[in-house]
């Protein structure tokens, strides 16, 4: 039991770091120079940066949280049967 959650940990992790990556990548498309003011180069990236991390996060969630669920569904026949 114990183990599994090292398991969920590191699939946790390398979930979140993965689609943060991922997310990061797709913001590069965007033109968001354009709403920037001048010489506020620093803070755009923050801006990357965090939302890179907001949108990572989030699609990251919503993929393990599917995956519990589906791990899960199989007990509701189990409760059936007894």
């Amino acid at each position: 039991m114990i183990a599994s959650f090292g398991h969920e940990a590191l699939m946790s992790i390398l979930s979140h770091l993965v689609f943060i990556a991922l997310s990061w990548w797709a913001l590069q498309a965007l033109r968001i120079d354009k709403l920037i003011k001048p010489n506020h180069v620093v803070q755009a990236r923050l801006l990357y940066i965090l939302l890179s991390i907001v949108i990572g996060s989030t699609v990251s969630n919503f993929f393990l949280d599917y995956l519990l669920w589906s791990q899960q569904l199989p007990l509701i026949f189990q409760n059936v049967i007894l």
